[in-house]
């Protein structure tokens, strides 16, 4: 193939925080690669960036070496914060100006997977709708009500990116190299990783089904409704008979569908489901757990801590002691996904 002719280079920055998720990184950097050999030029460029000169630990305990801090930042078309969801700056409001400082300017700012934390924090996804991974999504509207979540993989809300998950990571950036490369090398970079389906904007997250080889979108038409509803109702308990009512069945057909493809009851999978959401606000929320209780539809602590401790095997208070000394005392990051 012949080298294309000189042109800009497009400079991608990628702020990463204690405990990223490495795998999101990876998975941005390496079609850009792949797409300047297969192109034959430098058509893309990236940074890693960190709040401090220091190295930086991924989830996955591998160490990076920021080629730059926040503060020397310019010149960036794109910038993505990589994190976990309980990520902070050490100096918020320093970091948080030179954010806006770098957005004004005309860089498109986004948040990969935890990273859209610290990124709603600072301000900048203030009206923005906000692609939030599935297991951070009852952490997330907790912290952040007005801001509108969406269960699509990537969304873009002018001139905000937020993504999902590695996968999408490495989606977005075919996205980024077709539209800069054209079609037929985008199409070459997903096939040298093997990478079989090429999604864009719009396509929704698949979520599991509890003790079960499926994800959500594979559920028969009822019982994938019933699920959207119960999700919809974890702060004010609805009942089976009302479920099945709005999905068109009688309460002994959705039993019976709901058993078979999830292999559990609705009441069961009801119950699964708020306690995976008090999870999520033990482990990533600085909530009081009375609150989350009241969030996951319980009036007072003692049924939550009962049922928490039946799918978990400890208690709230146990669990969120436990993962603080992971943090801190340990002094190791909480891994993200």
């Amino acid at each position: 193939m012949q080298p294309l002719p000189q042109q800009r280079v497009t400079t991608i920055g990628f702020l990463i925080f204690p405990g990223f998720p490495m795998s999101c990184l990876t998975s941005m950097i390496e079609p850009l690669r792949a797409a300047n050999e297969i192109a034959g030029s430098t058509a893309f460029r990236w940074r890693i960036l960190a709040e401090t000169p220091d190295r930086v630990a991924s989830s996955a305990e591998v160490v990076f070496e920021p080629d730059l801090t926040l503060s020397e930042a310019t010149g960036l078309d794109y910038l993505f914060l990589l994190s976990s969801p309980t990520a902070n700056f050490t100096d918020r409001k320093a970091a948080e100006g030179q954010l806006r400082r770098l957005a004004r300017h005309g860089t498109a700012v986004g948040g990969v997977s935890g990273g859209v934390f610290p990124l709603a924090r600072s301000g900048l996804l203030d009206g923005h709708a906000v692609s939030v991974h599935w297991c951070y999504e009852a952490a997330f509207a907790q912290e952040f009500p007005d801001l509108p979540m969406r269960d699509d993989v990537i969304v873009f809300d002018h001139p905000r990116y937020t993504v999902s998950g590695a996968a999408a990571s490495f989606d977005l950036m075919l996205s980024f190299i077709e539209d800069r490369l054209g079609a037929d090398i985008a199409t070459e970079v997903a096939c040298w990783f093997q990478h079989p389906v090429v999604r864009g904007r719009g396509i929704r997250q698949k979520t599991p089904t509890f003790r079960r080889e499926s994800t959500v979108d594979l559920l028969p038409a009822s019982v994938a409704k019933a699920v959207d509803l119960l999700a919809s109702r974890l702060s004010e308990p609805i009942a089976v008979e009302e479920v099945a009512q709005q999905v068109g069945v009688s309460s002994r057909q959705l039993e019976r569908q709901f058993k078979k493809a999830t292999g559990q009851s609705p009441a069961r999978y009801y119950r699964t489901l708020r306690m995976k959401a008090a999870r999520q606000l033990v482990l990533f929320s600085r909530e009081p757990l009375p609150r989350i209780a009241v969030a996951v539809g319980y009036e007072t602590l003692p049924p939550l801590t009962r049922h928490y401790r039946q799918e978990f095997g400890t208690s709230p208070a146990e669990d969120r002691s436990t993962i603080n000394r992971f943090r801190y005392e340990d002094n190791r990051p909480l891994p993200s996904a």
